[in-house]
């Protein structure tokens, strides 16, 4: 069933008047940021789709051109394959249970995987039997820059073990790759060069034929106070790096963005519940869609709404607290909003798809449900890549 259609966020509040957070989706801005990606990326995209799985993102990709998905679990993998036959999914995490390799591979005729261990490759020849034209990438530790999160911190095996472990997928009969993931919202263009250098040496070391290279995530969104290269940098800093590397000419190069693709595409419209002097209560906070306010500092724009009233042009900062019954849902950077900001009022928070929705819990009874389409431009109209 399709979601509400409107023209503003402002028709949103006119129509619905709602008590509760709503999800403005963009899917014209969505479908600007694939076609963006596909156009100017000098491979294949794949879609992080831990990053937002509503099916209507999902839909405004698909419809963009985006045929490749990477996914982290047995439901990603079914979200996908259930509802966009013709895509591809990809099952990017590193450690799977034995059920989920299984599934995957019978099921859904997933064939392409990621490993950082020796104990994962044998639960892959166990479940799949091995070779069989699937492939297995080697994803591999890189030099740390500036990223936001260090997924090195959790996953990848050390460059100077790496080889030999490629080696033994190449024994194991599957296609060979290598992958990275250099941090998500990375700041710096270089950490895909260092990237890619790693990769190769590991390659020539390892002396087996790849036919993969996947540069991973990490290309960054638009945030206030926060504004990374644009990402045209990141394509022709890979290029550059890829086309000197004098792989085999068949040799797919590969990425998995989410963030980049997706932060625009949606603002999230909550509600003021309560003032307190400089402190507004509303009804969505860091148990819900805001939590990367406190795990990535992410600082998000903002505007204050409301249609049936004159609104003050003078402004100050305020304590934003969420609505759940306990003292840690306090998002830890205030909002800049107008001084007469009330209960009653509505904010709405631009970027916000990437890491909300996807991230929400129902702690307390409180989760954000409602999604809407908008037609007007996001509050920050451009990523990275403008």
């Amino acid at each position: 069933m399709p979601i509400p259609c409107f023209e503003t966020v402002e028709q949103v509040i006119e129509k619905l008047k709602p008590g509760y957070p709503v999800y403005c989706l963009r899917p014209a801005e969505i479908d600007r940021q694939a076609r963006f990606f596909l156009d100017m990326f000098p491979g294949r995209v794949l879609y992080a789709v831990k990053c937002n799985p509503h099916l209507e993102v999902l839909r405004a990709l698909y419809e963009a051109g985006i045929r490749h998905f990477d996914t982290a679990s047995l439901v990603e993998i079914a979200l996908v394959r259930e509802h966009f036959p013709q895509a591809d999914c990809y099952f990017m995490h590193p450690v799977k249970a034995r059920a989920a390799i299984s599934t995957a591979h019978q099921v859904y005729s997933v064939d392409h995987y990621v490993i950082d261990h020796v104990k994962e490759l044998e639960k892959l020849i166990d479940t799949t039997g091995g070779g069989d034209g699937l492939v297995v990438l080697v994803r591999i530790v890189t030099p740390e820059h500036d990223a936001q999160y260090q997924l090195s911190d959790k996953f990848g095996v050390p460059a100077d073990q790496a080889a030999e472990l490629l080696r033994q997928v190449h024994k194991a009969h599957f296609q060979t790759g290598v992958a990275f993931h250099v941090g998500s919202q990375c700041r710096s263009p270089e950490a895909f060069v260092d990237g890619i250098k790693t990769a190769l040496e590991v390659i020539a070391e390892a002396d087996v034929p790849v036919h993969y290279l996947d540069v991973g995530g990490g290309f960054p969104a638009l945030y206030e106070d926060d504004q990374p290269p644009p990402l045209e940098e990141y394509f022709d800093s890979i290029q550059r790096a890829f086309d000197q590397a004098k792989l085999r000419r068949d040799c797919v190069l590969m990425c998995e963005p989410g963030r980049a693709l997706v932060a625009s595409g949606c603002s999230l419209l909550t509600q003021i519940q309560l003032r307190k002097d400089d402190r507004l209560y509303i009804n969505d906070g860091i148990y819900q869609s805001l939590s990367e306010t406190v795990f990535g500092k992410m600082k998000l724009p903002t505007r204050l709404i409301n249609p049936y009233r004159s609104i003050s042009s003078t402004s100050q900062d305020f304590t934003i607290l969420g609505p759940t019954c306990d003292n840690l849902d306090i998002l830890p950077m205030p909002f800049h909003l107008p001084d007469d900001a009330e209960e009653g009022d509505w904010i709405e928070i631009g970027q916000a798809g990437a890491y909300t929705n996807a991230a929400a819990t129902r702690f307390n009874g409180f989760f954000p449900e409602t999604y809407v389409s908008v037609a007007a431009p996001p509050l920050m109209p451009t990523t990275a890549g403008s």
